[in-house]
């Protein structure tokens, strides 16, 4: 697992040493920033069920100004905070150690870019963006991301489902504030 773009191309992350987590994969990263490429810069990310930290810290490496990490998993939150510290970015991200239901329900902040990588087996997803449109945690021409094994059927009320590409197993669903 890699940086693929910016300022951290090429440059290796800590990776989990069992299965039981799974990275957003290098072809569906890569086209999934490349779709996200104009609203990066300068933005406020969130990266809800950030595993290792690979989609939070490929949007600083490619100019987010900041990123908020939050996993529930302790061991998750050890090998992000290795991927943090290799980079040097530290001074740019934030990181919680929360259910995701918990965080999203208690935050004061709003959100550019809002990444939703829930395990596949868990249906925590829609859930998360039920909270997110719920709660205004989008800013204004914010987008959040679905990653998922399947197409997203059904509605979210207070969001568009705009756009779904699949990469592999996984579908990427986007979603914008209506």
């Amino acid at each position: 697992m890699r940086i693929i773009g910016g300022k951290h191309r090429g440059r290796k992350l800590a990776e989990f040493s069992t299965g039981e987590i799974r990275p957003t994969a290098d072809r569906a990263k890569e086209a999934l920033f490349n779709i996200l490429a104009p609203q990066i810069v300068g933005s406020e990310v969130l990266d809800l069920f950030c595993g290792s930290g690979s989609l939070g810290l490929e949007a600083i490496s490619r100019g987010a100004k900041r990123a908020h990490f939050n996993d529930i998993s302790k061991n998750s939150l050890t090998v992000l905070k290795k991927n943090i510290l290799s980079l040097g970015e530290d001074g740019k991200c934030t990181v919680t150690n929360r259910d995701f239901s918990e965080f999203l329900s208690t935050s004061a902040d709003k959100f550019d870019i809002i990444f939703i990588d829930p395990p596949y087996k868990e249906d925590f997803g829609i859930k998360a963006l039920g909270i997110i449109a719920e709660r205004g945690l989008l800013n204004d021409g914010g987008i959040a991301v679905y990653e998922r094994d399947r197409a997203f059927a059904g509605e979210v009320g207070g969001l568009e489902k705009y756009d779904e590409r699949k990469y592999g197993k996984a579908y990427l669903t986007f979603f914008k504030k209506i």
